[in-house]
């Protein structure tokens, strides 16, 4: 189920397993990067020719991005916290420039609880920019099944897990922000004692606060 989605096309690109921008970022793995002559410069350069693919042969249409991110320097090592979202915003603004307010950031990992392996920025970096372009979440998962109910913020209480992250998740920015859209999982939709918590996310797309980009 999507709340408040516009239509998008998710833009994929130099990834690791989907249109996720995940990269595998083992000790092994970066030694394969480098031994391959790969650089932080030619891996956005690659993100903008795909950008550009996608913006030429459909300029009407809007375009997302999951948060993304690099584990490789120019010099091999590893990068720190803000290095990293450094080289977040560096594809980010790339894409604004091709794209503009058609384009649209997203985090698949929207939780109110905590997991063994979090995010390593969570929620905040696409919270940021709310407002100036469109700026969304996918669930971790659903509030029952595969992911522990305690992952997505109260054990054994499905429909108190699925509010807590539509909270988490729809909190304004520090401008008084919110994001744009919201994918919840089938699992949630369907359940009648979801219906209420539903009801309430969407009444939050509604409200005064809430201004699109």
């Amino acid at each position: 189920m999507e709340l408040g989605v516009p239509n998008l096309s998710a833009a994929a690109g130099p990834t690791s397993v989907s249109d996720e921008m995940s990269l595998p970022e083992s000790q092994a793995a970066i030694r394969k990067w480098l031994s391959d002559d790969y650089t932080p410069a030619k891996y956005l350069g690659a993100w903008e020719d795909v950008f550009r693919v996608y913006a030429e042969p459909f300029p009407n249409q809007c375009v997302s991005l999951t948060a993304p991110g690099l584990p490789i320097l120019e010099n091999g090592k590893r990068f720190t916290r803000p290095e990293r979202i450094r080289t977040k915003q560096d594809v980010v603004e790339r894409a604004i420039g091709i794209f503009g307010r058609r384009l649209a950031i997203q985090s698949n990992d929207l939780h109110a609880g905590h997991a063994s392996v979090e995010a390593f920025d969570g929620t905040d970096f696409i919270k940021s920019h709310s407002g100036r372009i469109i700026t969304g979440f996918e669930m971790r998962g659903g509030s029952q099944g595969p992911i522990p109910s305690q992952v997505m913020g109260a054990e054994g209480n499905p429909p108190l897990a699925l509010r807590r992250s539509i909270d988490k998740g729809m909190a304004p920015n520090n401008v008084g922000q919110r994001i744009n859209y919201l994918e919840i999982y089938a699992g949630d939709v369907l359940p009648s004692e979801r219906q209420p918590v539903l009801k309430y996310a969407a009444a939050l797309f509604r409200s005064p606060s809430h201004v699109s980009p």
